[in-house]
Formats: C-alpha cells, sequence, structure tokens
C-alpha cells in the first residue's frame, strides 16, 4: 500500500562540548535516506506537544537538562507506545569548576530513569573493541565486532531493565572526573541497549563521540578535531537501523562483516 502520510521525527541536537553542527547534519542525511519520513529539528525538548505527536524521538545531546514539566512529556511519549533512540551524552549532565575534576551531578532522575542510565564519568579518548552481545536481535544481526577509534569509553550508572546488544571492556580511571574510579571495577560496559517504558522503548547507543576544533571552549582554547565512531561505517549501519526500529520497519538486514 502506497505511504500517504510521512512518519514523523523528532530531532534534538544540542550537545555542550561536542559538535553539534556535524552530529546534526550526519543524521540529517541518515533521516533523508527514507522519502517517507518528515524531520522536525531542534535545540531542546521545549515542544512537547509535537514530539508527542511523533513517531520516533532521536537525541543527540550533552548537558541539557529538561524542566520538569518536559520530563513528564517525554514520560507521556513512552507510556504512550512511542520510540526514542537517544545517542552518546543523551543521559549526561555535567558540572565543571575551574581547578577542579568534572562533577555529573544526579540533577534530573526522571529523566536519566527514562533513558534507563546516568553517565558517570569516562577515561581519555582510546581505541577499543566493541562486541556483539546479542547476535539475534534484528538490530544487530549480522554486524560482527567492531574497533572504534578515539572514542569516549563511558562508564554509566544503570537504572532499570537493559536489553544490552552491544558491549566493551574497558577500565581506565577517569582522571579527569570527581568519581575517578567509577565502573573500574566491572568487566564489560553496555554500548548499546534497549529500555522499555510504558507502551514505548528507548534504544540508547553510548558511541558517537565527535568534536570541533573550538567545543572544548573555555576549558581548552583549541582541540584537535574528533570524530570517533562517525569514522566508522558500521555506525552508520546502527543508525540505519536504529531508526527503522524506530520507525517500526526494522527487517533482518544484509551481513556487514568484513
Amino acid at each position: 500500500m502506497q505511504q500517504t502520510h510521512p512518519n514523523n521525527v523528532y530531532l534534538v541536537c544540542n550537545a555542550r562540548y561536542h559538535n553539534t553542527n556535524f552530529a546534526r547534519l550526519e543524521l540529517l542525511k541518515v533521516l533523508a535516506e527514507n522519502a517517507d519520513i518528515h524531520t522536525h529539528v531542534a535545540g531542546n525538548f521545549g515542544d512537547t506537544e509535537t514530539i508527542k505527536q511523533c513517531q520516533l524521538l532521536i537525541t543527540y545531546t550533552c548537558d541539557l537538562r529538561p524542566t520538569a514539566e518536559e520530563q513528564v512529556a517525554l514520560a507521556e511519549f513512552l507510556e504512550a507506545g512511542g520510540r526514542w533512540f537517544a545517542l552518546h551524552a543523551t543521559n549526561a549532565i555535567l558540572e565543571i569548576v575551574e581547578g577542579r575534576k568534572a562533577e555529573t551531578p544526579d540533577l534530573a532522575p526522571d529523566f536519566m530513569k527514562l533513558l534507563g542510565s546516568r553517565f558517570i564519568a569516562h577515561p581519555a579518548n582510546q581505541k577499543f573493541t566493541v562486541r556483539v552481545s546479542d547476535i539475534e536481535h534484528p538490530l544487530t544481526a549480522g554486524i560482527s565486532d567492531f574497533e572504534v577509534e578515539d572514542e569516549e569509553p563511558y562508564y554509566c550508572e544503570k537504572l532499570g531493565e537493559q536489553l544490552v546488544l552491544l558491549e566493551a571492556s574497558y577500565n581506565e580511571p577517569s582522571s579527569g572526573y570527581a568519581r575517578s574510579d567509577y565502573g573500574t571495577d566491572r568487566d564489560s560496559h553496555p554500548q548499546m541497549y534497549v529500555h522499555p517504558w510504558g507502551e514505548g522503548e528507548v534504544l540508547y547507543l553510548s558511541l558517537g563521540h565527535c568534536a570541533g576544533k573550538h567545543d572544548m571552549k573555555p576549558i581548552r582554547d583549541i582541540i584537535p578535531v574528533v570524530r570517533g565512531s562517525w569514522n566508522s561505517p558500521v555506525y552508520y549501519e546502527l543508525l540505519r537501523r536504529g531508526i527503522a526500529w524506530g520507525m517500526g520497519e526494522l527487517k533482518a538486514t544484509g551481513d556487514t562483516r568484513q
């Protein structure tokens, strides 16, 4: 049957200390591959009524703090069956004080419960192997273990149920964070999981760090440009599958082994 109405996606892209413009453009390119998708683009969660009218919410944010009213609306969106594809630092709230290590205060606990995790810390950008935990789930079927480089290895607090699809092992201390030893006692860390909420679900993918030369101001004046997982074809495959999952159209895809 011919599609007569567009599938609506709401993209919130506003990531402090990251290259928001690059991530927004790349996500819109992937979304534009599907002619049946109409995308609303915003820098915050303020237009809650439009979010509720969409099938899929995609977020690439960092230190974006929704109001109490916005958190209630996001919960209602999920409870009604909405799907949320949360990328990278969506679950991060940061307090950086000059001369001190970064803190990650629990200032929006209801928001983090919706996401299923809360970012605590990460060691230096590095190369690590991402393992496929569930080889049968359509989000990961046919994908082999792969390496990412210049990526932030996240340590997160688990909040609620997680169906882990990708994981990785690392245990270096996070020297730039107040809780520098958090997570170093664990054998593995989820990189992608599905978290149920009401009739809806959240798909969280921690990979996706990117930063431009001016994005760490005022902490650092100039930094090298970082693309991290965005340099990996597998990452774009995960984005495409995440969007298809959000549209309810995910099917088994071709083998991406390299």
